[in-house]
């Protein structure tokens, strides 16, 4: 009797310890289920947008985290790492120069916005105030770079070459109209080296941190005349090429591509950006 006793209560240990098991399993499934990913952002504007695309893709069992970072050149060097898992903050034409010059595959996955490039001054009260010896300042990097010549080639500043590229550098200028300096420095440091210039060509998301308001404080906004630029330089999701299709960061682009986040991206840059998916 005490043998039976002893036999039926081993088997009720037993019982009690798979069940236990079984309820960990299934405690560490559910754990899982909520997939942990990092987006990589550069402005402060840009952030805020995202903290909303944070709340959103909760529901869809994805925990979104947001990376910022200060300049335009680590935010890829970090997605082909694997360091983040998405990124948003430059054009088709920047990612296609990172990809041919770092041999990587980085994809864009969807649109987000188009960003005016406008050129500023703490000296001058119109455009057309630029003189010969004046300095200007345009970002250094390759595309943006070179959108900031053709935004100088629209006001009749420089005249570039007829076959120059759709990002053009100095060397495909043909003629300079006025003979100004232009010197190239990094994009997030030029609202710092305004008062040293004339002029200045600036992208919007560091404008704005620099508390400048492009709408007014622009002497000419690139996107004023839309038909003059490129969808290339339409700003885009981005991940690594073998992620293209993961289901997931197709939820996280459905998200972003909603007219909430239209209204918030039109706040946060005070009516600047435009949305680039409609």
């Amino acid at each position: 009797m005490k043998k039976s006793k002893l036999i039926a209560g081993l088997f009720a240990a037993v019982a009690v310890l798979s069940l236990a098991a079984c309820g960990s399993k299934d405690s560490k499934k559910a754990d899982g289920d909520k997939k942990t990913y990092t987006v990589g952002v550069v402005s402060d504007s840009a952030k805020e947008v995202w903290e909303q695309v944070v709340k959103d893709v909760k529901d869809e069992g994805i925990d979104l985290k947001i990376k910022q970072f200060s300049d335009y050149n680590t935010p890829n060097d970090a997605l082909a790492d694997g360091s983040i898992d998405l990124n948003a903050f430059q054009h088709i034409a920047f990612l296609e120069n990172y990809n041919k010059e770092k041999g990587k595959d980085l994809t864009q996955i969807g649109f987000t916005l188009i960003s005016p490039l406008g050129l500023y001054s703490d000296k001058l009260k119109d455009y057309k105030d630029i003189k010969d010896g004046d300095k200007i300042a345009i970002p250094n990097d390759v595309t943006n770079g070179g959108r900031a010549l053709q935004l100088l080639n629209s006001i009749d500043v420089i005249k570039l070459k007829s076959d120059a590229p759709e990002s053009p550098t100095v060397k495909d200028i043909d003629t300079y109209t006025k003979k100004v300096e232009i010197k190239e420095l990094d994009a997030s440091q030029i609202p710092a080296a305004l008062p040293d210039v004339a002029a200045a060509v600036i992208n919007t998301n560091y404008a704005v941190d620099a508390g400048l308001k492009p709408k007014t404080d622009a002497l000419y906004l690139d996107t004023d005349n839309l038909d003059k630029v490129g969808d290339i330089y339409k700003n885009v999701i981005a991940v690594d090429g073998k992620n293209k299709d993961k289901e997931d960061f197709k939820k996280i682009v459905k998200a972003y591509q909603t007219d909430k986040i239209a209204e918030l991206i039109s706040k946060t840059s005070g009516g600047n950006d435009i949305p680039a998916w409609k």
